[in-house]
């Protein structure tokens, strides 16, 4: 079966999801990190993608970023993921494959999902047990977007300018709000979007993206709408 196309509109951001092959670490030494981050430092100037959040992982990476253009995501990451698995074989003495198929990436809705979103990105080494806090992890947007630390890689979203007037409040109001546990519901829904390669938004922006693609943002619900009228009706229950 031909793989659908993605869901990409310029101007709408997107969290991207690249794990290694079978969930394998592909960050070892502090070098492979820079190198990472590097390239894809390069490829979002070079293919106009606006990166707002990241978290390099030792076996994946996250970014949340919008393009400007259609195809710029997908050159992003086909430049960052071919240089790295050349740079990685050519000190490893090794060949074949690094990443696990094809980049994961959900387009989401940055008036709801933009701020709930890079706090996700940026708490993944938490999550992971790697440290007590995001601030400890030194591969992530964090600094940037909670302590103003210059970081090439880090353009402000405009949902991120109006969390305050200033550099000082708007870091401050972003910070904060890793102060309280997250919402389990609200990762699982980041989760499954990123994977499943479906939209993430409420029901009016859904559909927005249907009526721009031609295509269904969610998936069909199995079994047809078991409480409706119309499946009691074709079923032939009362």
């Amino acid at each position: 079966m031909a793989r659908l196309p993605r869901f990409i509109l310029p101007g709408v951001p997107q969290h991207v999801l690249q794990r290694g092959n079978n969930r394998r670490q592909i960050l070892f030494r502090e070098e492979d990190y820079w190198f990472l981050w590097e390239k894809i430092g390069t490829a979002a100037e070079r293919f106009a993608c606006r990166i707002h959040a990241y978290c390099l992982m030792p076996n994946h990476l996250h970014l949340l970023l919008t393009p400007l253009h259609e195809d710029g995501i997908g050159k992003l990451m086909q430049y960052v993921g071919r240089y790295y698995v050349q740079y990685f074989n050519s000190g490893n003495d090794r060949t074949g494959t690094l990443w696990d198929g094809r980049y994961r990436a959900t387009l989401l809705d940055p008036a709801d999902w933009m701020i709930p979103v890079s706090r996700y990105v940026e708490g993944n080494p938490v999550r992971a047990g790697l440290v007590s806090t995001p601030a400890d992890y030194a591969w992530s947007s964090f600094a940037a977007n909670a302590t103003g630390a210059p970081d090439r890689l880090v353009t402000a979203s405009a949902d991120y300018e109006r969390l305050g007037r200033g550099p000082k409040t708007r870091q401050a109001a972003y910070a904060k709000g890793f102060a309280t546990p997250p919402d389990e519901a609200r990762l699982t829904r980041i989760r499954d979007a990123t994977n499943k390669a479906w939209v993430l938004g409420d029901a009016a922006f859904c559909a927005m993206v249907e009526e721009r693609l031609n295509r269904r943002t969610s998936p069909r619900a199995r079994g047809g709408d078991r409480r409706s009228a119309a499946y009691r009706m074709a079923a032939g229950r009362p």
